[in-house]
């Protein structure tokens, strides 16, 4: 088993990743937390595989366990969603000395993580994360929101896991689109970041090669962002190189409805689109394009998704890394080495148009 920690003024927590995690996730929790009731969110998908196992072990524990279910999807992370969260939590009794265990992917950690984050103004939250994208991305850093009709993660705040537990079992009831769908944040991770980690994925082939390598590749991701937040918790400096593909993969999203593309598709089209407009800018990222979509494709993740600029405008217009008519860019001219970029908006547009 892999663990990290993550070191933030005044306070810690940690991130387990390892077989297992799940069943025994009750004595972890039980040391971290002063909570005796502990409210379990997860979705419909997610409830017949793990829920009974997850609220077994916290009973065991001590603790007195209820669970919320929402429909699964991306559609659900929406105000009306959270209100649901906030009636049930109250119907169950829970106080501002207990908490929150958000048993999913990345909505639910998004959704359970904002609902903690603001009943009684705070009360603790684990999340346990069941999807790749989660366990190396979205459950660790403290970033919670929901969406908005008009974007992404609009409404939200940052707020911090007392523990983080990746189960990594739980990566093999994923269905292959889902799991590559994780993979796309994994080589994000490698292109900003570290040039091994994008080396190891090459070797791989595809997902039949990450067998007996997915800890060390969690870990690996994981032990970027825990350097990232600890350096800029609040996202207002280098924290922006975690979302390189992200301004333009959101775009793709938005353009699509959330329906047709995944958030990990939108980024890895995001990703090789961002290398593209680079060299329109005179920079020399051919080569490191090439080695991308290479990678992309021993992974079923697109290299370009169709988008009009209306739905570029619109992603970028509302992208929380502009300011007035300014947006800060993430590109990468040499493999694991991420640039912050401060750019006009419609200088991007343009290169967009071209």
């Amino acid at each position: 088993m892999e663990r990290l920690t993550v070191e933030l003024p005044g306070r810690m927590y940690e991130i387990h990743i390892g077989s297992g995690l799940l069943a025994r996730c009750g004595p972890l929790i039980r040391a971290v937390t002063a909570a005796e009731r502990l409210a379990v969110v997860t979705d419909s998908n997610i409830a017949p595989l793990y829920l009974a196992q997850v609220e077994e072990s916290l009973r065991a524990a001590g603790f007195s366990a209820c669970s919320v279910v929402f429909p699964a999807g991306e559609q659900s992370k929406n105000i009306h969603t959270l209100n649901l969260l906030y009636e049930r939590f109250a119907e169950e009794g829970l106080t501002r000395g207990d908490g929150v265990v958000a048993l999913g992917g990345g909505v639910t950690g998004d959704l359970a993580g904002f609902a903690a984050a603001t009943m009684f103004r705070g009360i603790d939250l684990i999340q346990l994360p069941t999807t790749l994208l989660a366990q190396v991305d979205s459950s660790v850093g403290g970033k919670t929101a929901i969406d908005l009709p008009q974007g992404k993660n609009l409404v939200g705040a940052f707020y911090q896991p007392k523990l983080v537990l990746a189960d990594t079992d739980a990566l093999k009831t994923l269905n292959r689109r889902v799991l590559c769908d994780g993979m796309a944040e994994v080589i994000k991770y490698g292109m900003i970041a570290d040039t091994a980690l994008f080396a190891l994925l090459e070797g791989t082939g595809g997902p039949a090669g990450l067998e007996g390598r997915i800890e060390q590749i969690i870990a690996a991701c994981c032990a970027i962002k825990c350097a990232v937040v600890t350096e800029d918790e609040r996202d207002t400096g280098r924290r922006a190189i975690l979302n390189f593909g992200h301004t333009l993969g959101h775009a793709y999203e938005l353009a699509y409805h959330y329906e047709t593309y995944t958030h990990g598709e939108g980024v890895a089209a995001g990703m090789v689109k961002m290398l593209e407009l680079e060299q329109k800018k005179g920079r020399d990222t051919a080569a490191l394009g090439e080695r991308l979509r290479a990678l992309l494709r021993a992974f079923s993740l697109p290299e370009a998704i169709p988008c009009a600029m209306e739905a570029y405008r619109a992603a970028i217009g509302l992208d929380k890394k502009a300011k007035g008519g300014r947006i800060s860019v993430i590109e990468v001219e040499r493999l694991g080495e991420a640039e912050i970029v401060p750019m006009d908006k419609e200088a991007l547009f343009a290169l967009l148009e071209e």
